[in-house]
């Protein structure tokens, strides 16, 4: 069987790489097209996965239009000479007009209910949508829910083991603590009219937790000076094993908010509107905490009083055990639900 994946961001590329690999260990051919966003080419290259450049990010509500009938048309034409059996996609803006028109059933994997422009023009023309079973919306017939996260299709222990020298890497010594903030662009469909920490804030946050250790930032986007001897010397595709080790985690991004609690570290999340999946990281597991662009002054108080608990480490291990005993191996279960989808 064919099967086609488009990745349109780094997070989806983490998302999809263990499931391509096991179906074409199942004789399968994957077919992968992409998007130049952030790092997400130089991923799939470390990945080693060959792929189809459809189209580059652009900024704007009307970039977002004109990169979207670019690369509809791109992968309309790709999937005409192709052929593939089914379509895949995170989000599945892209591919669930192609797949209409095709007659090519389409699979969407999505966690963001507040999208809801995006979702619009996408859900009414896939053929299933696959969610977390946290998600709050019922979308009839065609949707399948599953006891997980995206970020347990990579960062599941049976998919993922950190490697430690990255510590060595960073000049950070085993045990050292240290604290990661990532910053984001508010580029995305579903950013649009969304905010996060203002710029005194995010100096001021960095700031604080220097005082306990080393501090490291990811940024989307461009950063004044006094950031720069925060920023991260370390490859996208090691990011993981950073986030493994530390001690804390804060910033706008929710994919890293949640793949903080999949690693047992401490999270808090600020934006302008949530997720329903750090919703209940924080309600039925109390390890991720959301807060609003308006909560700025709480979030840093919850900081303190994480910088402050005793044995935060070996608390949120414990609370990682929980978690886990509750999800699934998500990469397991989609490469399953597809194959079956397909016989």
């Amino acid at each position: 069987m064919k099967i086609l994946v488009d990745i349109s961001h780094p997070a989806h590329a983490h998302f999809f790489r263990n499931a391509i690999n096991l179906w074409r260990e199942h004789g399968h051919t994957v077919i992968i097209v992409a998007r130049d966003k952030e790092m997400n080419l130089r991923l799939l290259d470390c990945f080693g996965f060959e792929y189809t450049l459809l189209s580059r990010v652009r900024k704007g509500m009307a970039g977002l239009i004109r990169e979207m009938i670019e690369h509809e048309s791109k992968l309309y034409r790709l999937a005409h000479k192709e052929k593939p059996d089914i379509m895949l996609q995170i989000a599945g803006t892209f591919i669930v007009h192609a797949g209409k028109l095709l007659g090519i059933p389409t699979i969407v994997f999505y966690d963001t209910d507040n999208a809801t422009l995006s979702n619009a023009i996408t859900y009414p023309f896939a053929t299933r949508i696959c969610t977390p079973d946290c998600y709050p919306v019922n979308l009839g017939r065609k949707h399948v829910t599953y006891a997980g996260y995206h970020e347990l299709a990579y960062l599941h222990p049976n998919r993922f083991r950190p490697n430690p020298s990255v510590l060595s890497d960073l000049g950070v010594k085993p045990g050292d603590p240290y604290y990661l903030l990532r910053f984001v662009s508010w580029g995305a469909s579903h950013d649009v009219g969304e905010s996060g920490l203002s710029p005194a804030n995010k100096l001021r946050f960095a700031k604080e937790l220097e005082k306990h250790g080393r501090v490291f930032v990811t940024s989307e986007t461009s950063l004044p000076p006094a950031f720069e001897k925060y920023r991260i010397q370390v490859g996208v595709e090691r990011i993981h094993d950073l986030m493994a080790y530390a001690s804390l985690y804060l910033g706008e991004s929710a994919t890293m908010a949640s793949e903080c609690a999949m690693l047992g570290v401490p999270a808090i999340y600020i934006s302008k509107t949530g997720r329903c999946y750090t919703t209940e990281q924080e309600k039925a597991y109390d390890m991720v905490y959301n807060f609003t662009n308006t909560q700025q002054e709480k979030a840093f108080e919850k900081m303190q009083d994480l910088l402050a608990t005793p044995n935060l480490d070996k608390l949120w291990k414990e609370k990682q055990k929980k978690l886990l005993s509750k999800k699934i191996d998500v990469t397991a279960w989609m490469v399953s639900f597809v194959e079956q989808f397909l016989t």
